[in-house]
């Protein structure tokens, strides 16, 4: 029996199409007069079947078209549109079906109304209903939220989220930061929200220096916005900022010209560089391990760790006291050229040429990490990177720093984090990591020690509680055994050439081709639940992105760890209001 019209969700806005082939999966429907239909409009219709219940189909507009009915030649659109030829123009949309309730499937029969799902019709259409916990990511086309299912953030059921986009455009980071301040905000995560905890490498710029900062240019429409995903339109409430000493600053101020108060400095000791064996991430490139030298590298790692002594801030090996990162170089770079002691710290096996290509890339690290590998700085003082004693929200400058020392800070604070949470031998709290051009860090090809890292958390982190927000330009330049294991992939402006590979295969054609003209914003994002990727606008970032958008330090922000410890680190960090950030 053909569905002639029942008390649906919303208004009725087509028939099933007749002329197309209608399947359980995919129908056309013919829309009527005086209608429309959108991309990413959420429809429902109605099977009526003999002895069983009714079959609701509910779907996706995954591709629209309007055509005269009654033209043979396209100058007929000029006689049409003249009036001497009689024609009627169609429009038709093309349904990608979400769910069918009960599953029972059957293709909807031509002629079916068709409605526009609204209120309890979309949030089923949608799985929503079946979300026992939904963290809003932003609104669909027609102003409405959409939601995440936190299941498959938090590692209940999955993991992991893998963003793609062009650079500048596609506003990876910011919807990073947007879904952890959701995560955060949202109440979804209940009492685990408190004590959860995120990690933020900032590869660009200052931007992401100020996310306890309000936005000065947040305005009404935007505070309505959150409102309706029933978020408060607030900076994050707590931050900490670190970032590496100048160059050639003895004193370990930090590096940053944007932000005046509330950052600490991080480094490494020299004692702490030899005894937990922190020379592989020195060699972090992805083509330096398919060279030879990197059996020279656990080599030396492995003679440091047994043989450095603490002697006054640097390390003592052999009775050589080395004062500095460029001083223990040097001092490996002797051993290894000395006939005598060289198979005491490259081994037996290796040949000479191996050990100088070694050499000459530890030279040549000298000038990228001598100012984050110290000997001259009190160890007692805080420098330590470490999310369990940090605040909820830990952001990590790297961007002054070169790639070499780039990768080194990434390498050695991700082992750490994540070895702390091996420890811990709990889930809980959980630490969500973002981290931008994974396709530098975690390339396809080849191998290194971040790389390991990174596939550690992609592939064990869910059962720690370690969740990757992975940004990059290229998903298909990452690691595949990494974008497999993300639970949730989201894309926002791709390249053409990209868009074509076949890591965006869970986007149907018209989405590939809508992704190509995006703008910042518009994100589509596929989970698990739902068939179809859902396109999403999501609010501006209520906290300061930038320097010139920075509303008032918050009070709690104003000191930092290093002043809190030592009243004299910082010149002026007695308190009050002439420490406020002067923008």
């Amino acid at each position: 029996m053909i569905d002639q019209g029942f008390d649906g969700p919303g208004e009725g806005v087509g028939r099933v199409l007749g002329t197309a082939d209608a399947t359980p999966l995919q129908f056309w429907t013919a829309v009527s007069p005086g209608s429309y239909l959108q991309l990413d409009d959420v429809v429902v219709t109605r099977r009526e079947l003999p002895d069983r219940e009714p079959v609701t189909i509910a779907g996706v507009v995954t591709q629209v078209r309007a055509r005269h009915e009654g033209a043979q030649f396209d100058s007929d659109v000029f006689a049409i549109a003249d009036g001497t030829l009689p024609a009627q123009v169609q429009e038709a949309a093309e349904i990608t079906t979400t769910r069918v309730d009960p599953e029972f499937y059957v293709p909807p029969q031509p002629g079916a109304v068709v409605h526009r799902a609204e209120g309890d019709a979309r949030a089923r259409a949608l799985h929503f209903d079946r979300m026992e916990r939904r963290i809003p990511m932003g609104t669909g086309r027609d102003g409405v939220p959409v939601y995440l299912n936190a299941d498959f953030l938090d590692g209940s059921r999955g993991a992991h989220v893998s963003i793609s986009g062009i650079s500048g455009v596609a506003t990876k980071t910011s919807f990073a930061t947007f879904l952890l301040y959701s995560v955060f905000r949202s109440g979804q995560l209940g009492g685990d929200a408190v004590n959860a905890k995120a990690l933020i490498f900032n590869v660009k710029g200052e931007d992401l220096l100020f996310l306890d900062h309000p936005n000065a240019r947040l305005d009404d429409p935007t505070r309505a916005a959150y409102a309706r995903l029933g978020l408060a339109a607030d900076a994050f409430p707590d931050v900490r900022v670190y970032a590496p000493p100048r160059v050639g600053d003895s004193s370990g101020t930090p590096d940053v010209s944007s932000r005046l108060t509330g950052v600490d400095s991080f480094y490494w000791t020299l004692t702490e560089f030899c005894a937990d064996r922190l020379l592989p991430y020195v060699f972090a490139d992805a083509d330096d391990e398919r060279q030879q030298y990197t059996m020279v590298v656990h080599s030396v790692a492995a003679h440091l760790a047994r043989y450095a002594q603490p002697a006054d801030g640097g390390v003592s090996i052999d009775g050589v006291r080395l004062g500095s990162y460029g001083d223990l170089v040097d001092h490996v770079v002797e051993q290894l050229s000395d006939d005598e002691t060289r198979g005491d710290w490259a081994g037996s096996a290796v040949g000479l040429g191996t050990v100088n290509a070694f050499a000459r890339r530890l030279i040549g690290s000298k000038k990228d990490l001598s100012r984050l590998i110290r000997g001259d700085l009190a160890t007692r003082r805080p420098h330590s990177i470490n999310t369990s004693e940090s605040a909820q929200v830990t952001v990590v400058d790297l961007h002054n720093l070169p790639d070499r020392a780039q990768r080194f800070v990434v390498g050695v604070t991700l082992k750490t984090e994540f070895e702390r949470k091996e420890k811990a031998g709990t889930a809980k709290p959980l630490l969500f990591v973002v981290l931008d051009e994974l396709n530098k860090y975690a390339p396809r090809e080849g191998s290194s020690p971040i790389k390991e890292v990174l596939l550690d958390i992609a592939e064990r982190g869910r059962s720690l509680g370690v969740i990757l927000i992975g940004a990059q330009q290229t998903a298909s330049e990452v690691e595949r055994r990494i974008v497999t294991n993300s639970a949730i992939r989201v894309v926002g402006r791709l390249d053409p050439a990209e868009a074509s590979r076949p890591e965006y295969g869970f986007l149907p054609p018209a989405q590939r081709q809508r992704a190509l003209l995006a703008k910042p914003g518009t994100m589509f994002v596929n989970q698990p639940d739902i068939p179809v990727p859902l396109c999403l606008e999501f609010p501006f970032p209520a906290w300061a992105t930038r320097v010139s958008e920075a509303g008032a330090a918050p009070s709690q922000t104003l000191r930092s760890i290093t002043q809190s410890a030592d009243p004299f680190a910082v010149v002026g960090s007695g308190g009050g209001t002439d420490d406020d950030i002067p923008f």
